[in-house]
Parts: structure tokens; C-alpha cells; sequence
């Protein structure tokens, strides 16, 4: 019993050490990023200051000595710690607005459904959960490569007949104002016919103008199943405009071949520095129109 309690604590021990020595090694990790990012800003950027308290700070430092530095805020210049700083970040002066920092819109890579011509930046990522039973991960390889895929969760049925979605995507342009992306969204479904491919999905090109507080999007899509390709090709027209520091309104809509009503969606997107949330309706237009429309909802949480 004694030998047992013995090695018991021996365990908890070396597993407090390992977490004692790897809080060490995080916390001068981020204090040798501290130090390597402090510097004197152009006049075109401003700086958000954390402290270990969790207190943020906007200004801009105005001196760097060895062990403190001298930050000049709206209420005057503070002398601060370096060792008391947690983080900080430069920004362009024109995110701020009446004093606040309106960041950027978390989820510029996708309106509802659809997704838009920008691609995540390399080391980017998110998890994404549409109508609560089809969740997605998406991750950016590369500045011009991401990568996305999922899978339904129905808890009604078993795994084999949930169904299984990938979609990659490559950035063919990138500016600020004007992005050009293409990619396929590719679905396994359920296989109820062996003469039928379970696959199907839509191949697309895809275009965005504008900057991230206002933009609009359209782009072509071919549907197939197998490797039957669709004669004519979808189209999507959308957009968002940033309309405070935490709502935008979003509008995805669609033409699809041989259905003659088009599909429309509006709606508002909530969000921080880095969860969104779209609360929106979808409906078509023409005979089948139904007021207001069908909820749709979805949760996006950047990483």
C-alpha cells in the first residue's frame, strides 16, 4: 500500500514538474516575441498593448530601454515593464473608429454556404458548425492553399450513412481589393445504388471585390455526380456590409439550372475577434415564395 501511494505521488509529481517546466518555456516563448515586436511605429499604425493583468492598452510606444518602455496613450505617457507585457500588436490607424478597434471580420473566406475568393492565410484555421449536424474543419496550407472537409453527424443514424464532405480550394489572385479563387466541393453520400456514383458535388470559380468591411462576391458553378458534368453552370451572387464593430448583413443567392426559382438568403452576422455567428432566412423567389423563410444558422470559431 505504502509502495503504491509511493508511486502514486512520484507520478504527480513529475507530471507538476512537466507542467511547471513547460508553462516556463510557453511564457518565454511569448516574452521573446514580446521583445522581438516591441519597436517605435510608423505613423500610419497604432498598438494594442496586453498586460499579465489582462489590461489593453491603445497608443504607441515612444521610447524602448532595456527593461521598460514609455507608452503614449490619450491620457499621457505610462512607463511600463517589459516583463508585465503579454502582447502587442500593431494595427492600422484606419481600424479605428471613434476610438474603438474594429478588427477584422473573422470569417472573410465564406458567406453562408458558399465561399468567397479569399483563402486563409498559411497556419490559419477554423471549425465551423452548419445547422448544428454538419460541422467543418478548415485549415490554410499555404497563403494560397486551404484545405476543408467534414462530415454530417445525424444522431438518428448509423456511420455508414452519414455523409462525408472535402473541399479544397487555391487562390489564383490576391489584393487587397480583388480576390480570384477556385475549387471543388466534393460529397460522399450514401451508397443506396451500386449502378449510381455516391459522389457529387460542384466545381467552381469564384471572385470577391472589395475590402473586408464591404465586399461583393459572384461566381460560377458545375455541378456533377461521377464524372457526369453538369451542361450549364450555377450562379452565385452575394456580398456583406460591415454595418458596426461586431454585425455585418450577408446575402448569398443562387441560379440554378432548370429550377426556376432563384434561391435568396439575408440575413445578420454577429461576431468577435475571432467566433461568428449567421442568423439569416433562406427562400426563392416567385411561386413557392413563403414569409419570412426558413431559419438558417451557423457558428464559426477561428484558430
Amino acid at each position: 500500500m505504502i509502495r503504491k501511494a509511493f508511486i502514486l505521488i512520484t507520478i504527480l509529481g513529475l507530471c507538476c514538474m512537466m507542467i511547471i517546466l513547460t508553462t516556463e518555456s510557453i511564457y518565454a516563448q511569448e516574452q521573446t516575441g514580446v521583445v522581438e515586436n516591441l519597436r517605435i511605429p510608423d505613423p500610419d499604425h497604432v498598438q494594442m498593448l496586453t498586460t499579465e493583468d489582462g489590461s489593453t492598452l491603445m497608443g504607441r510606444i515612444v521610447e524602448i530601454q532595456e527593461e521598460e518602455i514609455q507608452f503614449e496613450t490619450e491620457l499621457g505617457v505610462m512607463i511600463i515593464s517589459i516583463s508585465k507585457i503579454k502582447k502587442i500588436k500593431e494595427i492600422p490607424v484606419s481600424a479605428m473608429k471613434e476610438g474603438k478597434y474594429w478588427f477584422p471580420n473573422p470569417n472573410a473566406t465564406r458567406l453562408y454556404f458558399a465561399s468567397t475568393g479569399r483563402c486563409l492565410k498559411r497556419g490559419e484555421g477554423y471549425f465551423a458548425n452548419y445547422y448544428l449536424f454538419f460541422p467543418m474543419f478548415a485549415r490554410g496550407v499555404t497563403d494560397n492553399f486551404t484545405i476543408a472537409g467534414g462530415m454530417s453527424l445525424f444522431p438518428w443514424i448509423g456511420i455508414d450513412k452519414q455523409l462525408l464532405y472535402f473541399a479544397p480550394k487555391v487562390g489564383l489572385i490576391s489584393r487587397n481589393n480583388f480576390a480570384l479563387s477556385t475549387g471543388i466541393l466534393l460529397i460522399k453520400l450514401p451508397l443506396w445504388d451500386e449502378d449510381v456514383s455516391p459522389f457529387v458535388g460542384i466545381l467552381y470559380g469564384v471572385g470577391t471585390f472589395g475590402g473586408l468591411d464591404g465586399s461583393f462576391t459572384a461566381g460560377l458553378g458545375y455541378g456533377f455526380q461521377g464524372s457526369n458534368l453538369a451542361d450549364m453552370p450555377m450562379v452565385m451572387l452575394g456580398g456583406e456590409v460591415r454595418t458596426s464593430r461586431n454585425i455585418a448583413f450577408v446575402t448569398e443567392n443562387w441560379i440554378i439550372p432548370g429550377v426556376d426559382q432563384p434561391l435568396v438568403s439575408y440575413g445578420l452576422r454577429f461576431f468577435g475577434e475571432s467566433i461568428s455567428v449567421d442568423l439569416a432566412l433562406l427562400n426563392t423567389i416567385g411561386k413557392g415564395t413563403f414569409f419570412p423563410g426558413m431559419p438558417y444558422i451557423d457558428f464559426i470559431y477561428n484558430f
